[in-house]
């Protein structure tokens, strides 16, 4: 049977759906599913800027919200609760990656072994350059540790020269805030 999106459906009828769904009822939650769908996929691709991703979270969202239903309370509208639970999900995914960014082994070999660095610098290098952006770390990495010109890097990357410096003059603003402690 082919899925169809119904449209919006009417606060007193989510709530009635979110009650049965707490209940275990399946069929109210598919119907729940099919009226707020389109509304949680805009959330999440919202946040994440990313398609494949927003579709992973969706799915993501409707099992939160079929285990947690029970919690709902009618204080505000239902959909706000729905699309808080599915914004806050995308939220916590993003920073848990955020945390674990981390340099790749390769990163980390390209680092120059120093005498002068103790175990304990190299942490707060990696700790600093894993709150950077991908994209920025990359970029410094190529240029400060590898001695890669702006150049090279740009041309390696596909990049104009222009993104590849001020994305370098950012990043590198970013981890003079970060051991400044800012």
């Amino acid at each position: 049977m082919e899925e169809t999106i119904e449209p919006e459906a009417p606060a007193a009828e989510l709530e009635r759906l979110l009650e049965l769904t707490a209940k275990g009822d399946r069929d109210a939650f598919s119907r729940l599913y099919g009226r707020t769908r389109a509304a949680v996929y805009a959330t999440a691709l919202t946040v994440t800027g990313d398609a494949g991703r927003s579709e992973e979270l969706c799915h993501d969202a409707f099992l939160r919200i079929w285990d947690y239903a029970s919690s709902y309370r009618p204080r505000g509208t239902p959909m706000a609760w729905i699309l808080t639970v599915t914004r806050n999900l995308c939220l916590m995914e993003l920073r848990r990656e955020k945390r674990g960014a981390t340099l790749t082994d390769e990163e980390w070999a390209a680092i120059p072994a120093r005498s002068d660095a103790s175990a304990e610098d190299r942490e707060v290098l990696q700790t600093a350059l894993g709150k950077l952006k991908p994209d920025e770390r990359q970029i410094v990495v190529l240029h400060a540790v590898s001695g890669m010109k702006h150049r090279e890097i740009a041309k390696l990357l596909d990049l104009p020269l222009g993104t590849v410096l001020s994305k370098y003059r950012r990043a590198i603003e970013k981890l003079r805030g970060i051991m400044e402690g800012e």
